[in-house]
């Protein structure tokens, strides 16, 4: 080992891979940063719980537009639904490498296992998506890295390989072991899964990519509440229940037009469209968003918001559930 003060820069999900890989290249002496990529499918916010309960400082870095434009066009194809798996994590290992000179750090440290999931994290996938990424040659996975390629980093003499793992397959008994080894309490559960994989979501991505939609002003609603594809032009979020609302509140830019019922509490609407709303579009939303709000009857106001102010007010009937659940994404 060099005596050199090596530094590196790791994905960190959450969940207890990530959380191991990183703990295990710590005690090596190198300095770990871990870093979270937020996209309009993810937020930071249960990977920073864990980051904060165990005294990490995690750096959050926005996908926007470029990773839009990697989920619509993949070179390696998507998977068994819209999940580019190959594709997106070379394009995260790739804007990581991107960092290494802003943190002076030296090498790139990833949780993945090989032959946990079927897509990405076999040999080939794996091999792939490290060249794809820019920079295979400083690519470190911990819990995988005795069954794989030395890197730089091994090569070198930055890391021991020999304290690191040989961990294959979808068996968690070996990380579930070392988790209460290092007391290692907060992590995130593996239940969640990407949300690309998920039909039914993928049933709303692929309507803003059919609409000429797929836009980051769009996509980033598509986590939250309930989707109504009205015409080709246009659709209607409307929030489930208060934290839906809150969330996509947080979402809206002055640009956007908001609806709310009159005298009644309920869902928070968002009515946008690639031209210019019409009027039936208009009443047809309100009349959606009243069928949402039990105590509303017969017909009932709708306010409607831009850039904080009130647009405009329609008197129109609820509707009912029948002739809604059709534009229901």
């Amino acid at each position: 080992m060099s005596d050199k003060k090596y530094k590196a820069l790791a994905l960190l999900s959450g969940g207890l891979d990530s959380v191991l890989a990183v703990k295990l290249v710590r005690e090596q002496g190198v300095e770990v940063i871990p870093v979270y990529f937020e996209s309009p499918f993810f937020t930071a916010d249960e990977a920073k719980q864990v980051a904060e309960k165990l005294g990490w400082k995690l750096i959050i870095k926005k996908l926007k537009h470029s990773y839009l434009k990697v989920l619509a066009n993949p070179d390696y194809g998507y998977g068994k639904n819209l999940n580019p798996c190959i594709d997106c994590h070379a394009f995260m290992f790739n804007k990581l490498g991107k960092m290494l000179r802003e943190f002076q750090a030296d090498f790139l440290v990833s949780g993945e296992v090989l032959g946990q999931r079927p897509k990405s994290q076999n040999r080939i996938p794996m091999n792939t998506v490290s060249k794809a990424s820019g920079y295979k040659d400083l690519i470190v996975r911990p819990l995988s890295q005795k069954l794989l390629p030395d890197t730089k980093p091994l090569r070198e003499g930055w890391l021991d390989k020999e304290k690191l793992l040989d961990i294959e397959g979808r068996s968690r008994k070996i990380q579930l072991a070392l988790a209460q080894e290092y007391n290692i309490k907060s992590y995130l559960s593996t239940g969640g899964g990407c949300r690309l994989t998920d039909k039914h979501f993928c049933r709303r991505v692929q309507d803003l990519m059919d609409q000429n939609m797929w836009k980051y002003k769009y996509v980033k609603f598509l986590t939250w509440g309930r989707h109504f594809r009205l015409n080709e032009k246009t659709k209607l979020v409307l929030g489930r229940n208060k934290n839906d609302n809150d969330a996509l509140e947080k979402l809206i830019t002055e640009n956007n037009i908001t609806l709310l019922a009159d005298d009644y509490t309920g869902p928070l609407g968002i009515l946008m469209s690639t031209e210019e709303i019409e009027q039936e579009d208009f009443k047809f939303s309100a009349g959606i968003l009243l069928r949402y709000i039990t105590e509303a009857e017969g017909v009932c106001r709708v306010n409607f918001f831009q850039a904080g102010e009130k647009i405009m007010q329609i008197t129109v009937e609820k509707l009912l559930d029948s002739k809604t659940r059709k534009y229901l994404l």
